[in-house]
């Protein structure tokens, strides 16, 4: 082995090296001041804040969409036009960014077919894998994918090239997609009895689907007037050929009282207004019907598995690829390491090194075959981490939206040292974080706030950890805050029993979950927390059960906090009665909509491969309602500036005198208590920070008549001090006669409970155990559990 002399390098240093700072001067995105910071590279900075301080905006919307957007702009403009669009940031100056890669909470597709393997890549290296080394040999790697059908064909192509000549042409394709459920793993089945009554005729109001009248409504005088079926006759009545034409007809034109509609069959017609929708995004009685009418079963053709029987009959060793992606992916990587083959030796090196950073990561419990709309936002982050810590790339920028999210404490230092590494390797890392153990590990921290919303949005604080302990900023003071364990517990006012559980990983767990107190379920991240709880809370307890898990807010730009609360009903409603017009003029979405920008406030112009222009309405001035509408006032007020208010002024503004409306300000009081009284009404939901959105769907359910409140994580997104003020919300919850079950690893939370449910011992098929039930006082002078000795580390016991 050779190597080249090297010579000393000189003493001044090259001007290429003198570039290692981020500069950001003037940013003004969301509620950002005029923010200017100097951010060093190669370096973990940590940003902190209480919620809604503007870290997200400074870090994701400016510095991050800044670098994509230079980096789009490197293509060509047909390859652009296939791209996401993004603006320009609001900021003055952008200086020395380098390429950013984003790794954030957002959930995974949702699509049935998207599961772990395929969202990694894991899946496409195991198809080659059983394509080259399967017995029998069946086909390509193709052969081995659910989402690929089989194809078929065979005819007369003609080439459009010198001499037209017609020649005959056949093509096969070999699929490895269950016919039967297309590749979903699960078949959905109708439930007849709940769209309409047999017993009754079309004429006596036979459908039972919300919405469907048989005297007005249009879609059932179609199938009324359409002949292929008789009115008046009950349905249980209907020879073979109506009944088929009825629930399975090919859509056709018919003339209903002289206008031209389209018929077609009662199944593809429900299936196509109801079951292509999301069910999240439906009305509450809308959603309640879809769950009763339709049933999804797993497949019985290919047990669930999603694969041909040709793709599962192929086997290496005694393990078919529906065996391997059913494995848990720590169970799965022993197997390929036992594997060895010199014939595809390159890929079991790359198959091999996946599924180790799995492992490295915490998540060798999950298996290949988890469909990707389950994973919660901590694990699908995780899962996006994979692809780059064996990257070879240095000097980039690794952008992190709360990487400990979903984490116990036991796991963060695993976390931490896959930070660190990334760092060592020469990369910049921009942490968003409001866990004390991470911001402990930073090189550099920057404080925004000192409130959220309008009162942040200006940095604080810039420098090492030890000078924000110093510091008097709201972070500062609160990061070496240690919650202590209660002097007492409330008694249990009863017990809800589950018994042989059995979901996911569960091993057949009997529990009584206390109910009139605060109970905690911790455990180690996938020991089957939400399995249990989820899986077993409200099949026990009924309709009495209100659920406020960590699945995404649904909403467009044109949702705000006043359309999802339901606050703009009762408001709208306090105008109209005010001035003696309808309630609809008051909604930007109805009637009272500027003609011009349709209710939006701004106009959208489209400027194909290149960023969208927003511009505010010339009309509305950005008001969003017609002029005529804001002549209509309430207690002086009109309707765009009671949104523009934000919560803590709508309170005061509804609490008395002209403006006073109960049914409003119960609703405000109840956003004031998760605290969010700094949200302005009419905010779009877009603009919230994840945070914030947890809050607002706690906040709405708060209104429910429920007795048992099941929250997952609500810490998710809270700053440290922000903590305190969920504990005394949970609080009044119990004390109001609720039980109140929290799944969460934040040791406050913890410290605060009447009574702790601890799964474990391990992740996975280690995990799925009750290895420890009673207080917390228990939990810390027992320290038989992960989670005892690090909560009696915390209270320091």
């Amino acid at each position: 082995m050779s190597s080249a002399r090297r010579t000393d390098r000189p003493a001044v240093p090259h001007v290429a090296d003198s570039h290692d700072l981020i500069r950001v001067h003037g940013a003004r995105e969301n509620n950002l001041k005029d923010v200017s910071i100097e951010i060093p590279k190669r370096r973990l900075t940590v940003f902190t804040g209480v919620s809604g301080s503007g870290k997200s905006s400074l870090v994701f919307n400016t510095i991050a969409a800044e670098s994509q957007r230079l980096i789009n702009e490197t293509y060509s403009a047909f390859v652009q036009g296939f791209m996401p669009t993004l603006a320009r940031p609001e900021v003055d100056v952008l200086d020395g960014l380098t390429t950013a890669i984003i790794v954030d909470q957002q959930r995974m597709g949702a699509d049935p077919r998207s599961t772990v393997g395929t969202a990694t890549d894991v899946n496409a290296m195991l198809r080659i894998l059983f394509s080259r080394l399967g017995d029998p040999h069946i086909g390509p790697p193709s052969a081995y994918s659910f989402n690929t059908a089989s194809v078929r064909a065979s005819g007369a192509i003609t080439v459009e090239r010198g001499n037209k000549k017609a020649v005959k042409a056949t093509y096969e394709r070999t699929g490895g997609m269950c016919t039967h459920c297309e590749g979903r793993g699960k078949v959905s089945d109708i439930d007849l009895s709940q769209l309409y009554d047999d017993s009754k005729s079309l004429s006596e109001g036979a459908f039972t689907i919300p919405g469907w009248k048989s005297d007005s409504q249009w879609t059932v005088q179609v199938y009324a007037q359409s002949g292929f079926v008789d009115p008046d006759k009950p349905i249980r009545d209907y020879t073979e050929k109506e009944l088929r034409d009825f629930l399975y007809g090919e859509p056709v034109k018919v003339k209903v009282s002289g206008v031209n509609l389209t018929y077609e069959g009662l199944i593809p017609k429900i299936q196509k207004s109801f079951l292509s929708k999301d069910k999240e995004a439906m009305q509450p009685h809308i959603r309640a019907f879809v769950e009763r009418a339709v049933t999804f079963t797993t497949c019985p053709e290919c047990d669930g598995t999603r694969l041909s029987e040709g793709a599962r009959s192929s086997r290496i060793g005694k393990l078919s690829i529906a065996d391997a992606c059913a494995m848990e992916i720590r169970d799965l990587a022993e197997w390929v390491r036992a594997l060895d083959d010199p014939s595809v030796a390159p890929l079991l090196t790359a198959l091999r090194d996946t599924l180790d950073s799995f492992v490295e990561i915490g998540l060798g419990y999950l298996s290949l075959d988890r469909p990707a709309g389950t994973l919660s936002g901590g694990e699908a982050q995780r899962v996006k981490m994979i692809r780059h810590l064996g990257s070879s790339l240095t000097d980039t920028t690794y952008v992190f939206d709360e990487p400990t999210v979903g984490l116990h404490p036991h796991d963060i230092q695993r976390m931490n040292d896959l930070l660190l590494r990334l760092r060592d390797k020469g990369n910049t890392v921009l942490v968003v974080e409001h866990k004390p153990e991470t911001i402990a590990i930073a090189d550099h921290v920057v404080d925004l706030g000192p409130g959220a919303g309008t009162a942040g949005g200006t940095v604080c604080f810039e420098g090492t950890v030890e000078g924000l302990r110093a510091g008097d900023t709201v972070t500062g003071r609160h990061l070496d805050d240690r919650s202590s364990l209660k002097e007492t517990v409330r008694e249990p006012t009863g017990t809800l029993e589950i018994r042989d559980a059995t979901t996911h990983n569960l091993q057949g767990v009997d529990v009584d979950v206390p109910l009139g107190v605060l109970c905690v379920v911790t455990g180690v991240a996938g020991s089957g927390k939400s399995s249990l709880i989820h899986g077993s809370v409200p099949a026990g307890a009924g309709a009495d059960v209100v659920s406020v898990d960590q699945s995404p807010i649904k909403g467009s730009r044109r949702s705000n906090p006043a359309t999802y609360t339901g606050l703009l009903d009762p408001i709208r409603k306090a105008f109209a009665k005010a001035n003696g017009v309808k309630p609809a003029l008051f909604s930007a979405n109805s009637e009272g909509a500027c003609p011009t920008c349709n209710g939006a406030g701004v106009i959208y112009t489209d400027l194909a491969m290149m960023a969208g222009v927003a511009t505010p309405c010339e009309d509305c001035e950005g008001k969003r309602f017609q002029a005529s509408v804001l002549e209509y006032r309430l207690g002086g007020r009109d309707i765009s500036e009671v949104l523009a208010m934000s919560v803590a002024q709508a309170e005061e503004f509804f609490a008395t005198g002209e403006a006073r409306t109960p049914a409003a300000h119960k609703i405000l009081d109840r956003l004031a208590d998760v605290g969010l009284g700094y949200l302005t009404l009419g905010q779009p939901l877009t603009t919230l920070s994840g945070g914030e959105r947890q809050r607002l769907k706690l906040a709405t359910h708060m209104g429910d008549k429920g007795g048992v409140y099941v929250l997952d994580e609500p810490t998710t997104g809270l700053h440290l001090a922000d903590v305190e003020q969920l504990l005394g919300l949970l609080d009044r919850l119990v004390d109001a006669g609720k039980s109140v079950i929290v799944i969460e690893h934040h040791q406050a939370v913890m410290a605060h409970a009447d009574w702790i449910i601890d799964l474990g011992p391990g992740a996975g098929h280690d995990g799925g155990r009750i290895v420890f039930e009673g207080t917390p006082a228990d939990l810390v002078a027992d320290r038989s559990t992960l989670t005892g000795e690090h909560l009696a580390a915390y209270v320091g016991a």
